[in-house]
């Protein structure tokens, strides 16, 4: 009688032991959510610190620039910007012309050497670039096809006026952006003469790997 009453009772897994599964499966996933937002703010923390030594290096780049221009600056010749050096095209050339007047020369001398000086401490080169206002090349000026044209030569007859005043050539390139980029409104005069600019900006030197990647 007794073994037959044993007989029809099946074991059963304890109450505590099921508990104690539950609480390492929680206890595991709590691990886990912890190793990854620990994982999550210190990326942050390295970007945030990047962020911040990349701007440092921006105010450094930008303060040893003003002080190699304080003269020019002073004088008022050339305005710096954003780390662009800006020159009114009218002040380096004749209108819907790309030959360099005398006093444009004169800016560029004063331009050279604290630039030079200023390269041999940084590993960077200049971007020259030329710009133009919205209105055309005037009728009968067969030298230039458009703005972009024109933009182009005085970019190019910039640069080629700083390499004559000891700019390194592998250290100076032109770029153009006709009137694509104005900084003023087309709308009268006063702004379009602002158009008219030349700018000079240092930036990065292209890296080794960069330069085999495009060959």
């Amino acid at each position: 009688m007794i073994d037959e009453i044993d007989g029809g009772v099946e074991p059963t897994t304890p109450v505590w032991a099921a508990f104690g599964d539950l609480m390492s499966v929680l206890l595991g996933i709590f691990v886990l959510i912890l190793v990854c937002v620990i994982g999550v703010q210190l990326q942050l923390s390295a970007k945030l610190q990047q962020a911040v030594k990349e701007r440092q290096l921006e105010a450094a780049r930008r303060h040893a620039l003003e002080q190699a221009l304080a003269g020019p600056l002073a004088a008022g010749r050339v305005t710096l910007v954003n780390g662009h050096i800006g020159i009114s095209g009218s002040l380096l050339f004749a209108l819907n012309s790309d030959q360099l007047q005398p006093q444009g020369r004169d800016i560029l001398k004063s331009l050279a050497g604290p630039l030079s000086a200023y390269l041999h401490d940084h590993d960077e080169m200049l971007m020259v670039s030329g710009f133009a206002d919205d209105r055309q090349v005037r009728e009968g000026n067969r030298r230039f096809a458009d703005n972009w044209e024109l933009s182009a030569k005085r970019s190019l007859t910039v640069t080629r006026a700083l390499i004559d005043e000891g700019i390194p050539a592998s250290s100076v390139f032109a770029a153009a952006f006709g009137s694509e980029q104005p900084v003023s409104s087309n709308s009268d005069d006063v702004g379009r003469a602002k158009n008219r600019r030349v700018e000079i900006a240092p930036v990065p030197r292209p890296s080794k790997a960069t330069s085999m990647s495009h060959e």
